[in-house]
């Protein structure tokens, strides 16, 4: 499966650029990532830095998900500047529980990955959880590499939204 992750997400980029919101567009990120990567679960956190808090666009299973930017996974995520593996979430000391708790989902393994906008600051975090085999560090880089697609959607999407605002003034 690895071999050819690299070659759907050409096709993927494709149907990806003719979504102009984020209710078409996350749905198919998520859908993507959890195939390639063979995990059960894709949550996409935005980070909202006024805030000083992540809240999801997506979390399969779960309604909308708010933590403040210094709180689990994600948090540490934005944290470090870089992508976490847990291959036993229970027992990295950042995992959050009470996430599991609230959602009644059960969290095995979890691997995270920051996403950059274009100037290099954090805008977000893409999370996939509970593959069947542990996270890897191909899993990781394909996530880096993914998390470009991410942010460019996002600020393509951006710009979108900004030009139809525009456009009714």
């Amino acid at each position: 499966m690895k071999e050819n992750r690299y070659s759907k997400l050409s096709e993927f980029a494709k149907e990806l650029l003719t979504k102009r919101s984020l209710e078409e567009g996350m749905p198919l990120i998520a859908k993507y990532v959890k195939d390639v990567i063979e995990a059960e679960r894709c949550s996409i956190f935005i980070y909202d830095n006024i805030k000083h808090e992540l809240w999801t666009t997506i979390a399969d299973g779960v309604d909308r998900i708010t933590l403040p930017v210094n709180k689990g996974l994600v948090g540490y995520t934005i944290k470090i500047k870089k992508p976490v593996i847990a291959n036993d979430a229970y027992e990295h000391e950042e995992f959050l529980a009470e996430v599991d708790e609230r959602t009644g989902y059960k969290t095995k393994n979890i691997v995270t990955a920051p996403i950059f906008d274009s100037e290099r600051k954090i805008i977000g975090v893409l999370e996939l959880l509970n593959k069947k085999d542990d996270f890897d560090t191909e899993d990781v880089k394909f996530m880096i590499f993914f998390a470009h697609y991410i942010s460019g959607f996002l600020e393509l999407l951006n710009i979108y939204m900004r030009k139809e605002v525009d456009e009714k003034i």
